[in-house]
This record gives C-alpha cells, structure tokens and sequence, in this order.
C-alpha cells in the first residue's frame, strides 16, 4: 500500500475527516496519514484503542514513536496518559493495549538506525522553553543528528520567523489553528513538508503542535 508515500511532496489530511479503519486486532482502529507497505510499513497514523482492546506482541524493527492524545495507553512497561512522547528503539518489542481507551499518534519504522535511544516523556510536567520569538514556548522531545522533535506552542496573534527546515519538517495541530501562506489548519491537522520548503507561519487565536524536522531523508531509515 502507498499514500502519501512521496517524501519528496508536500502532503496535508485532515485526520478528523478520515474513516477510522479496522487493524487486525479487534477494538483498534486506524486512520492513516502516510504509509509504504502491508501490515509492516513505513507509517504515520492516528490509533485508536477502545476499553479493554490491546494489540499483539511485535517488534519495532525500524522504531516507534507515539504520542498520546486522549485517555492512557499502556504496555508491559507502564502506563501512558494523554501528553506522554514515547520512543521505543530499534528492535525494541512490546505488547500495547488500553485498559481505559486512548487515542495515540504513531509513527513506524522511521528511526535512523544508530538512533537507539529509549524515551519517555510527560509533556504535563517538563519544563518548556522560549522559542524563536516573544510569545512561543518549546518543549524539546528528542534530538538525533539533524532530527529534532518537540511540541510548540504560540499565543494568540503571533507570527513565526520564516523558516526553511533543510531536512524537511511534519507538523500535527494539537490544539488551536496554525496558519501558513497555503491554507489554515485545524486541531488534527497533519502537515508534511519536503526538505527546503518555504515556512511562513502565524496564528490568531494561538494553537498547539508537534513538529519534527530535519528527518525526511529514507536512505537513513529502516525497512
């Protein structure tokens, strides 16, 4: 299966407006943003698991990160409440399920393959810092190379400094709406831009988001 699966093209899906498809395990469901492959792919999703739903033992044989946005995800490892950024290595395995419910952000097999760093973060609790202008904070999630990884967040009627992420960037709203000079971007909103596109951001009634940049180079990645 490919969608979205040109790195070197812009890609925008609003992820409220997908179908949640069924995965082969009872009680989970995706909705996809990007994928390349079967059932093991290089892949962008928003998943759902309803109450008491979990998934099968696997291996992340080019990583996982996943960050959770509604209810608690858990694994052998602990529990995940709504905020928490994950990073599971390469290789590493696990056996997801949801007690409660819970709704995660995840991306598959999209890890440099030296990048064996095992993180865990409660974005409820860390400590942000200023950004690039008056008015937006940063919360650094994970550092590898040229990939950066962080949520940011802007008050209302602030514009960002033009940027040009040279590795490329993907962005989703997590609350509020982000403006570019393309279009407008509601909470859901996912956004991948190609290496060396132009960035002219804004936002009048303030918003929320992760950003990754500096990562869209697939001859890093595994699978």
């Amino acid at each position: 299966m490919k969608l979205h699966a040109d790195l070197t093209r812009r890609a925008r899906v609003n992820s409220l407006e997908l179908d949640w498809l069924p995965s082969p395990m009872a009680g989970v469901h995706r909705r996809m943003l990007d994928r390349k492959g079967g059932e093991v792919a290089r892949a962008t999703s928003i998943v759902r698991y309803e109450p008491q739903s979990f998934f099968s033992s696997h291996t992340h044989s080019g990583g996982e990160e996943f960050l959770v946005l509604e209810g608690t995800f858990s694994d052998e490892n602990g529990d995940y409440r709504a905020g928490t950024y994950v990073r599971n290595p390469v290789g590493s395995s696990h056996t997801p399920f949801s007690k409660t419910g819970s709704t995660i952000f995840v991306k598959l097999q999209q890890f440099h393959p030296l990048d064996q760093a095992s993180v865990r973060v409660d974005t409820n609790t860390a400590c942000w810092q200023d950004g690039s202008a008056s008015g937006i904070t940063v919360l650094p999630l994970h550092r590898y190379e040229s990939e950066v990884v962080s949520l940011v967040k802007c008050e209302p009627g602030v514009s960002f400094p033009e940027n040009t992420p040279v590795g490329g960037e993907e962005v989703l709203v997590l609350d509020g709406v982000l403006s570019d000079h393309l279009g407008h971007y509601e909470q859901g909103t996912w956004i991948r831009n190609p290496p060396d596109s132009r960035q002219q951001r804004w936002s009048q009634q303030g918003c929320l988001f992760y950003r990754k940049t500096g990562h869209l180079n697939p001859s890093l990645w595994v699978g």
